[in-house]
């Protein structure tokens, strides 16, 4: 039997998976490791939809600059922010230290 092709939203959730705790990844940078680095808001998208809240992180994406969604699906921006710290990512002005907290992703 053979297996079937992943669809984008499925690629896009096996990266978001892999975000490890205290870290965050870019829309881009999901995209990019998804397949394609035009799916920025495609990856937006997908996590809107996140079936598994607690399986998908999606509260470890962020926009290129830290800047959490106001439209995050779990509860608002605020909500983020407040997972993000619990997982031990520090803000600067309002934004994720991408400096400090991205996820190193050399392979892209």
């Amino acid at each position: 039997m053979t297996q079937q092709p992943k669809n984008s939203f499925e690629r896009i959730y096996e990266v978001v998976r892999r975000i490890p705790r205290g870290k965050v990844a870019s829309y881009g940078q999901v995209a990019a490791l998804a397949g394609n680095r035009r799916w920025s808001r495609v990856v937006g998208y997908a996590l809107h939809v996140n079936p598994d809240e607690e399986g998908i992180p999606c509260y470890r994406v962020v926009t290129k600059d830290g800047c959490v969604s106001s439209a995050f699906a779990f509860g608002g921006a605020n909500r983020q922010v407040e997972l993000l710290e619990a997982d031990g990512v520090e803000f600067i002005d309002g934004h994720v230290d991408m400096k400090r907290f991205q996820w190193d992703t050399p392979w892209i």
